[in-house]
């Protein structure tokens, strides 16, 4: 886009703000006039643990009332939480025995509310972390000891610890992405002031996110991740135990055809490729990059049209504009390239500790059956060797 244009873009556009990044507001706890999918919601951690989710949701003809017309957003998104959660319940109830088919009661609903969040009908990340939270006191901040989650499969500490993790970065994440944008909209208008105020923000908000990330071994153990959490989260494209993919009974848009659609993983949240793009870094084509663009369809539209503004962001000579400002500053004002290396090197440490996760909590866990398996992320995709070119490619930002 124009640069003029770019230094009149605000957060509130895309549904992000600089105190949440992009958590909405307080997410709804139930749905209006919706008893039984609310009960199922609730239960739905006794029944997984007593394996009789399908036999409940076999049995309920109706889950959900025609929507209303009245539904709001929010309704929407508690809508898809809830449905999501009971979907993905249905499916891999019995881990190694996965149900290869919806029944119309589960997969119409799903469907409607998806198609009006344009978002896929499977647990996304929006669904399992953004959507996915109460404060316990409403009057204290988003943070650890204040949330809880509002929905969970089997629940337990470990579950709860993992998502809320994710939850607490993304709140941290709100003021560094109104740090970025403050500093290319300075980089736009030549404002250096402007340009290193913007990358100091940044700098202390992935300060605090790896604060936060380092934190996840204190309450949820590799072991129970692996074997309790994650079996769940699988979608149902390139699955060994769903090579057909999923039936939607009834969902008139499918026609009958079985649909693949990817598992719910951190690679749907926006933030770190907000930071590659605003940052400038680059990396070239792999399977994971193609996997990555394809996450952006799970993403909350808006969310997935603002990546794709910081991506315009480039300057009269086609490099990203925020790199090729502060790189052609770098001897004249040097703090701009010490505050921009800062960013870049904190990203590539949450990446590496990103790396360090996945080898112990995915790659080094033993495999009891293929429904859950130690080589692919829960998108699908062989993770570990492309993990690591993404970290040395964003080291490679730092070469002048």
């Amino acid at each position: 886009m124009g640069l003029m244009n770019f230094a009149a873009l605000n957060l509130s556009d895309y549904e992000i703000s600089p105190e949440q990044g992009f958590l909405p507001q307080d997410p709804l706890g139930h749905l209006p006039d919706s008893p039984t999918l609310n009960d199922l919601g609730r239960e739905l951690p006794k029944l997984l643990s007593a394996r009789t989710v399908r036999r409940f949701i076999d049995e309920h003809r109706q889950l959900v009332p025609s929507i209303p017309s009245t539904w709001r957003t929010e309704d929407y998104r508690a809508a898809m939480r809830i449905l999501s959660f009971c979907g993905h319940a249905y499916v891999w109830e019995v881990p190694d025995q996965p149900a290869a088919t919806l029944p119309p009661q589960l997969a119409q609903p799903w469907h409607q509310v998806a198609q009006r969040l344009g978002r896929p009908p499977v647990l996304s990340y929006a669904s399992y972390a953004l959507d996915n939270w109460r404060r316990l006191e409403k009057a204290k901040p988003i943070q650890l000891d204040n949330m809880v989650l509002l929905q969970n499969f089997l629940g337990g500490l470990d579950e709860e610890w993992f998502v809320l993790v994710h939850i607490q970065i993304e709140r941290e994440a709100g003021p560094g992405l109104a740090g970025l944008l403050r500093a290319l909209r300075g980089a736009a208008e030549d404002k250096k002031d402007e340009v290193l105020l913007g990358l100091t923000s940044l700098v202390l908000a992935q300060t605090a996110m790896r604060a936060t990330l380092l934190r996840m071994k204190e309450r949820c153990d590799p072991y129970v991740y692996y074997n309790r959490v994650r079996p769940y989260i699988h979608g149902w494209k390139n699955s060994p135990s769903l090579p057909s993919g999923l039936s939607y009974e009834s969902v008139e848009t499918y026609a009958g055809q079985p649909q693949q659609f990817r598992g719910e993983t951190g690679a749907q949240s926006t933030i770190v490729p907000c930071l590659d793009a605003g940052l400038g870094i680059t990396h070239a084509p792999d399977p994971l990059t193609l996997y990555l663009q394809e996450m952006r369809d799970y993403m909350p539209p808006r969310h997935r049209a603002f990546l794709q503004t910081l991506e315009t962001a480039i300057d009269d000579r086609g490099r990203p504009l925020l790199a090729g400002y502060v790189r052609d500053r770098k001897l004249r004002t040097p703090e701009l390239w010490t505050a921009y290396c800062a960013c870049v090197d904190l990203l590539a440490t949450f990446r590496e500790i990103h790396i360090g996760y996945a080898d112990s909590y995915i790659h080094r866990q033993h495999q009891s059956h293929a429904s859950n398996p130690t080589a692919v992320g829960t998108g699908g995709t062989p993770f570990m060797q492309y993990l690591q070119k993404h970290l040395d490619e964003t080291k490679q930002a730092l070469v002048a």
